[in-house]
């Protein structure tokens, strides 16, 4: 699906089209859901202030739900001036118009949802160039110090993904999710521009699929926040995270009209897993009741009904309820198999996500090379004398895998990770730093001189010196050619929709979606999303599928409540 077309919406005139259908079957005025998404992206875009976008529906907000829990005009400004940060960081700090916001009745919504048309985000075609948009509120995120606290995100290597949708089950299965509510979502698309190696060019010639891993992408400056009546819809002041108040959400879908990527669920029935399941079953394990954050708010699992859901990236998890080596973690992150998803602190360089971003080829090492443990090294070169290519005969050790180890270390900042591993995960990038780490040691105390011009030669990771000069060391070019070589280096580096001016908190690596391209049906070089299931928390047996709609539809029309 083309999205060039007279749409407001990113993802094109097809999908705004359903959400206003969608709006239309809610008890709720669907003009002021569109014109208030429709400025909502104005804002991200910095078209529009915030000052302004409060003013301009302040009235209306009021008149369709007696509330009105935005910030007020003067309380932006007073904010602005007061600590230039972002509208979404500052809204729990001022009070909005109108009645409490939390409620006891929800008002049940209509559905509807199309195919997404990929096109929205990733490149644009050339055309007529438009002024540059003044700054948005967000704009300062781009410059953000090591200081300036935590801001969880993700950085999602497309390239490494392999289709195995285990990062969909575990998301399904830490949230208790109904069938058909991905918060987690992994696609396919065809994209006719591309020429890369996951190409529909490609892809006849046999190739892998392109893919498109999609959580929520929890903006420094969202568009779904700013038309959020009951200010449900916030940001966590502490991490960053977008997330819902199930408890104040009335469910009037005003978020999923202005969300430009597609992630948000409105939760039509009882959710499968009860409440007090999922609590009883995190309380006997001493994890607190996996629903609620430290702040006393309802905004973790599964959604109750009538109100709207999407990906939280965990927050209970972030608060310690899991124990403390869970916190930087995510369930997708956690199982997926190929280390594509790396999850931490975007404001912190020496972060997972960030170190990941930072040399794709460098994290993809790490991940793929598995060393003989110190252990092994002991047992194996009892006896054998210290030169390479001793070492080598009597290892597991090839000599691609020594000299893939010892780039790791050349290319590396700063000194591979030498701390307590008793903590650390399969997932972390320092759980594999450390057994590149003791790998290396171990060789060394050996006697293996791995720093030495004979053996960085011999690896091709140094220029052997004249005789008359002194040896320059390892050479670092060299070392990141070797990485590269081996792992590949990413098409691209790359947010989505970067032009909106939402500041997403998801880096991908890999090919980025053309002007014009489209989900497809999935090429069978994945996992199926109909062989997916989890085992929920009452012990019942939970299958997956890939549309919501499916579900809702079998359950309504198909199943007679309407006939």
């Amino acid at each position: 699906m083309s999205t060039d077309d007279e749409s407001f919406h990113p993802l094109g005139s097809e999908w705004e089209g359903d959400l206003e259908s969608m709006l239309d079957d809610t008890e709720y005025d669907t003009d002021l859901g569109m014109e208030m998404a429709k400025d909502a992206f104005r804002v991200t875009k910095g078209e529009l202030s915030e000052a302004e976008f409060h003013e301009k529906y302040h009235d209306d907000v009021m008149e369709e739900f007696g509330e009105d829990e935005r910030p007020t005009k003067a309380a932006y400004e007073e904010a602005q001036a007061a600590e230039d940060g972002t509208a979404s960081r500052m809204l729990s700090k001022f009070e909005g118009d109108g009645e409490e916001s939390r409620r006891g009745a929800m008002k049940k919504m209509g559905a509807g949802a199309a195919a997404v048309g990929l096109g929205a985000w990733g490149t644009v075609d050339d055309g007529p160039t438009e002024p540059d948009p003044e700054p948005s509120a967000a704009a300062a995120q781009d410059e953000a110090e090591e200081d300036e606290g935590v801001q969880w995100g993700m950085a999602i290597d497309l390239e490494r993904c392999d289709g195995c949708l285990t990062c969909v089950t575990g998301c399904a299965r830490e949230n208790q999710l109904d069938s058909g509510v991905n918060w987690m979502y992994v696609l396919e698309y065809d994209d006719p521009s591309a020429s890369g190696e996951g190409s529909e060019l490609a892809r006849n010639a046999g190739g892998a699929a392109n893919r498109l891993v999609r959580p929520c992408q929890h903006c420094t400056d969202a568009p779904c926040e700013k038309v959020c009546p009951t200010t449900a819809r916030h940001t966590r002041d502490k991490d960053g995270l977008v997330l819902t108040d199930y408890d104040v959400c009335i469910g009037c879908r005003y978020c999923q009209v202005a969300c430009p990527y597609g992630v948000n669920y409105f939760q039509w029935d009882e959710p499968d897993v009860p409440a007090d399941a999922i609590e009883e079953y995190h309380q006997e394990r001493d994890m607190g009741d996996h629903m609620t954050d430290d702040r006393g708010r309802w905004v973790d699992s599964r959604a109750p009904r009538g109100v709207m859901s999407k990906c939280t990236m965990c927050p209970t998890r972030q608060d310690g309820q899991m124990g403390e080596s869970h916190v930087g973690t995510t369930a997708c992150e956690e199982v997926c198999p190929t280390g594509a998803i790396q999850f931490g602190n975007m404001n912190d360089p020496d972060s997972d996500p960030r170190k990941y971003e930072d040399n794709p080829a460098r994290g993809r090492t790490l991940w793929r090379i598995n060393p003989p443990s110190a252990a092994d090294f002991e047992a194996d070169l009892d006896g054998v004398d210290d030169d390479l290519d001793s070492v080598l005969e009597a290892t597991d050790l090839e000599e691609e895998e020594l000299t893939l180890l010892k780039a790791v270390e050349i290319v590396s900042e700063d000194e591979l990770y030498d701390g307590d591993d008793d903590d650390l995960h399969s997932h972390d990038l320092d759980y594999h730093e450390h057994a590149f780490r003791e790998a290396l040691e171990a060789l060394a105390d050996h006697g293996l001189d791995h720093d030495s011009e004979e053996v960085l030669v011999e690896l091709g990771l140094a220029d052997e010196s004249d005789d008359d000069e002194e040896f320059d060391g390892p050479d670092e070019d060299a070392a990141q050619i070797t990485l590269e070589s081996f792992t590949g280096s990413p098409d691209s580096n790359f947010q989505l929709l970067e032009e909106y001016g939402t500041n997403p908190n998801v880096v991908y690596m890999g090919q980025q979606p053309g002007p014009n391209a489209e989900q497809t049906e999935p090429t069978g070089t994945g996992v199926p999303y109909e062989r997916l299931s989890y085992e929920t928390v009452t012990e019942d047996q939970i299958d997956l599928v890939d549309n919501r709609k499916d579900v809702l539809d079998e359950d309504t029309v198909d199943g007679g409540l309407f006939s």
